[in-house]
């Protein structure tokens, strides 16, 4: 335990230090630049997220949008979860496999989510399916490493011992494999879903959309309303920093046991 922090107390007070320091900044600079559209007032962005059901600009309201982005995202990464989790515990299982799609996913990897919008459009043309398609990217690859790692982290001992008993392929996979790799695995899904989270504030900016907390962003910018842009800001990082405690406290829960294994 660090020297002067009991967890508790003092604990809750650094945690809200640093937010609170960045408020009181952001309102000293607010009001000596004195320029709304370069930097609006905290009061005028909190005023945005108090009523959250009103609507802004005819754009819907800040809660319409967040519902809109939340159900794409779960949209999106589903798709990414159905394809990575089976394709990584094949590559994690089988040599074969994993030489064969090896090198492809160490060339697409590194391509960035956005890089791939003009396909996109091109593919699935402007709406629904192209804005998926980006979300799924965003996610794939995390999930997908990760689910590898898991399982070929399982330890060999745990492998030999129920191979003993005579345990058969499908129930290495289903009594080894995937209950060792679960805690990898989660955390491959908690990186993937924050990435495409991300991915889904930027597909929304793509054209052809209409709704949305990227929509929102780029709507309210048009009409010089950066308090409105930052308040969408705000949302979309309180969203996601409350899907990731969501993720960590199922972590906490399911998973100890890794932290006594080592």
């Amino acid at each position: 335990m660090i020297s002067g922090i009991d967890g508790t107390g003092n604990g809750m007070a650094l945690k809200v230090a640093v937010p609170l320091a960045l408020l009181v900044i952001w309102g000293v600079l607010s009001n000596i630049i004195d320029n709304s559209f370069i930097l609006p007032s905290p009061l005028s962005v909190i005023y945005v997220l108090a009523y959250p059901w009103g609507n802004i600009l005819g754009s819907g309201t800040l809660l319409d949008n967040a519902l809109v982005s939340l159900q794409r995202v779960t949209f999106g990464f589903l798709a990414a979860l159905i394809v990575a989790i089976p394709l990584g515990i094949c590559m994690g299982r089988y040599e074969t496999v994993y030489h064969l799609f090896d090198k492809a996913t160490a060339m697409l990897r590194p391509i960035p989510p956005l890089a791939w919008v003009p396909l996109s459009l091109a593919w699935l043309k402007i709406g629904m399916g192209s804005m998926l398609f980006i979300i799924a990217i965003g996610a794939f690859f995390p999930i997908l490493l990760n689910t590898i790692d898991g399982i070929r982290g399982v330890k060999n001992s745990w492998i030999e011992a129920v191979a003993m008993l005579g345990a058969g392929e499908y129930d290495l996979l289903t009594r080894v494999f995937l209950p060792g790799a679960a805690p990898t695995i989660w955390t491959g899904l908690r990186v993937g879903f924050g990435i495409a989270w991300m991915c889904v504030v930027a597909a929304e900016m793509m054209p052809g959309a209409s709704t949305g907390l990227g929509y929102l962003i780029m709507y309210a910018y048009g009409w010089g309303q950066i308090q409105v842009v930052m308040a969408g800001m705000v949302v979309i990082g309180l969203i996601g920093l409350a899907i990731d405690l969501v993720f960590k406290s199922v972590e906490v829960k399911w998973f100890s046991w890794r932290r006594l294994d080592k």
